[in-house]
């Protein structure tokens, strides 16, 4: 059993004085300590807590400037495009009207060139009539007679589209 001398009352209040001095001295420092690691604890969740809340938005503006880029290249693409084709449209067309004059101007030359060489082919008729009929005529008609009757026959033959 346990026995109630001086020294167990001594022991006693020396616990008591020790606890009153611990918890004057010790524990209000320590508590003090916990609430403050506590609180930075807590500023530190709430700081990384705000930093991801940041970091999200931050990730939604990239994405939205990201989008807006791409919207941006996108139509940088398609004004290209139509430029390109509204180019080869124009060139097409140059083109098309160069063929259009270049044929123009062939049929042209090709008519000019028929009506020349008809013509020259009339005269070589001409003189080759001429030829046939002083050999062929006995009399001696005069020059221009001859060719009054050759270009008589000319425009006979002419009237009846000889060689068109």
């Amino acid at each position: 059993m346990v026995e109630f001398n001086l020294t167990l009352i001594i022991q006693i209040l020396n616990f008591f004085v020790l606890v009153a001095i611990i918890g004057k001295f010790g524990f209000g420092p320590l508590m003090r300590t916990l609430d403050a690691r506590k609180a930075r604890i807590a500023a530190d969740l709430s700081g990384a807590e705000q930093a991801r809340k940041q970091a999200e938005a931050l990730h939604a503006e990239y994405q939205a400037q990201l989008e807006s880029a791409r919207a941006q290249a996108q139509e940088i693409v398609n004004k290209a495009v139509a430029e390109a084709e509204q180019q080869a449209q124009a060139q097409l067309d140059t083109v098309r009207t160069q063929i259009e004059q270049e044929k123009t101007l062939a049929t042209r030359q090709l008519a000019e060139e028929r009506e020349e060489l008809v013509k020259n082919l009339r005269a070589e008729v001409v003189e080759l009539a001429t030829a046939i009929a002083e050999r062929l005529i006995a009399k001696n008609l005069d020059a221009d007679m001859n060719r009054k009757l050759i270009n008589d026959c000319i425009e006979k033959l002419a009237t009846k589209q000889v060689g068109r």
